[in-house]
């Protein structure tokens, strides 16, 4: 079973990529970079992390980076709705005029994660981790000592606020989306918490010694993605019977989670202790924020970032309204809905120090 789920990943991979390559943007370059003696937030020390990468465009250009969301790749952005709306001639990421950079984070793509063989013997990381290995990846791997744009999605951005926050003459623009600068709290950790235990709590998980994949891998992720992802209105469009719900259910039961469950298990418990709340302060860069509107991860009745914001020196929020076309916390995976302001302010934003 786990061999058959590689294979699925592998072809799933190889789809994007070709779709990506039908684009009118220039074909995407895989690649790895081994950082030597990494030292996680917790102490121990890895002798060589692999941490993978995409690239889109020519050195030469003016590098962005941009992160994904949790369970995600950077190979995983290749697609028409987000880089189709981003990386092609005249748009906003024109690759002819950027060099894009989409990492793979701690435990996902090809970079270093528990099903290489540690299982549930692997460092136990977190975002810190993440985006001390993106940054030693674009410095030491890649030789950039300056981005022009930080642009992450959900759990790419909340890292993009981490980086504001710990390296924040590195960029000039930061877009963290679909994410607040708040702590992990709330229905988003108790729900996060609740795909771990499910799978800790799984006698098929067996302490992480599984020779098969235990079965509540599956069934949490989609209970998860149901509870926290897909809008209202839209969900209610999909499903307006009993009858209908049901069959998009098991439809998406029945859809093999591509992963494995330690992998799964590191990625949610990873977003644990996120907190940039006491550094909003020391961002330079100019800040867009745009989340949604129907985000159910991130509520704008909460008020976090109108409060929040105030602190940040050069930073605004763009709130998307809610409609029976949005996805909730979904949202912001279409470039629709944002790539228009988003080049306006790589045109008018100014450079940071160097």
């Amino acid at each position: 079973m786990q061999r058959w789920i590689k294979k699925l990943v592998s072809l799933l991979l190889s789809t994007v990529t070709l779709c990506a390559m039908a684009q009118s943007y220039p074909a995407p370059k895989p690649g790895s970079w081994t950082a030597k003696d990494f030292r996680f937030h917790t102490g121990e020390v890895m002798a060589e992390l692999k941490i993978g990468y995409t690239t889109v465009g020519e050195p030469t250009g003016e590098p962005v980076i941009i992160l994904h969301g949790t369970a995600g790749s950077g190979a995983g952005l290749l697609t028409p709705a987000f880089a189709g709306q981003l990386f092609g001639p005249g748009q906003a990421l024109d690759a002819s005029k950027y060099f894009i950079i989409l990492p793979d984070a701690i435990g996902t793509g090809r970079s270093t994660k528990p099903s290489d063989g540690l299982r549930a013997k692997f460092p136990y990381y977190n975002y810190t981790d993440m985006v001390a290995a993106q940054h030693r990846l674009v410095t030491e791997g890649l030789g950039v000592k300056h981005v022009r744009l930080v642009l992450g999605n959900s759990m790419g951005g909340m890292q993009t606020w981490m980086w504001g926050v710990t390296h924040p003459d590195f960029m000039d623009v930061l877009v963290p989306m679909a994410a607040m600068p708040s702590p992990m709290s709330g229905r988003n950790w108790m729900m996060r918490r609740l795909i771990i235990d499910s799978i800790r709590n799984d006698p098929e998980w067996m302490g992480g010694n599984y020779t098969t994949q235990p079965r509540s891998a599956q069934f949490a992720s989609v209970f998860y993605s149901t509870a926290t992802s897909g809008g209202h209105q839209a969900l209610q469009m999909l499903a307006p019977t009993s009858d209908k719900a049901d069959q998009l259910l098991d439809l998406r039961l029945k859809t093999p989670v591509p992963g494995d469950a330690n992998d799964l298990l590191y990625q949610w418990a990873s977003s644990r202790d996120y907190n940039p709340l006491a550094g909003l302060e020391k961002i330079k860069a100019t800040l867009l924020a745009i989340n949604s509107a129907d985000d159910e991860r991130n509520p704008p009745e909460l008020g976090v970032m109108e409060r929040e914001l105030k602190r940040v020196p050069k930073g605004r929020l763009l709130l998307l309204p809610a409609s029976d076309q949005t996805a909730g916390h979904g949202t912001t995976g279409q470039a629709k809905w944002w790539k228009e302001p988003v080049a306006e302010l790589l045109k008018n934003a100014p450079q940071n120090s160097r």
